[in-house]
């Protein structure tokens, strides 16, 4: 992937530890929210926390699925170079993405977790096989983020979510997984050790 193997673990395990801090950015106008509950999706469970006073929706982006993952794709494009394949391949994961996001009540924007890493790994290899490893990685993240959760912004009004977090909670699984399965998968077809 252009990525030292040794630096590899430590980005996955910050992706995952940051996947728990949300930096507020804004807030939505006040409506009933959803708390004290729970919502199922894909087999995992997410809490919504119990709120007595809650003014709206905060919007807020997450460090593990959005912050990190945007830092290690704009290093990955500026050092490869591949401006227009690293462009393309968000675009059309991003379209993909985005037909396949939906609204889940109480918690946000969420997307079948599989759909990013299939999606980015099959980009990838399509748009180059040389660099299908970093292109699936930058691909599949900025591709989910764009496409579930910026495209969708419009549409959080009324959904009762406590916090929306970019990144976070529907989507965060799509973009980890992506950092794993898709870099894997196209690393073995290309048959790359990094």
């Amino acid at each position: 992937m252009g990525i030292n193997r040794r630096y590899i673990f430590s980005l996955l395990l910050f992706s995952l530890l940051g996947s728990y801090v949300n930096i507020p950015l804004f807030e939505l106008p006040p409506e009933p929210v959803i708390s004290n509950s729970y919502a199922d999706l894909f087999g995992m469970r997410h809490i919504i926390p119990q709120v007595r006073e809650w003014p709206g929706t905060v919007i807020a982006v997450n460090i593990g699925g959005a912050v990190i993952p945007f830092i290690l794709s704009i290093y990955l494009t500026l050092k490869n170079k591949f401006y227009g394949r690293a462009l393309l391949g968000i675009t059309i994961v991003m379209f993909i993405v985005h037909q396949m996001a939906y609204l889940v009540r109480g918690v946000g924007i969420a997307v079948p977790f599989f759909i990013p890493p299939i999606a980015a790994t099959v980009v990838a290899l399509i748009l180059s096989r040389k660099y299908a490893p970093a292109l699936a990685y930058i691909s599949g993240s900025m591709g989910t983020l764009l496409g579930a959760d910026i495209m969708n912004l419009n549409k959080l009004q009324g959904l009762g979510a406590p916090v929306a977090s970019i990144g976070g909670a529907g989507t965060f699984d799509g973009i980890f997984l992506t950092g794993i399965l898709a870099v894997l998968v196209s690393s073995i077809m290309t048959g790359k050790k990094n």
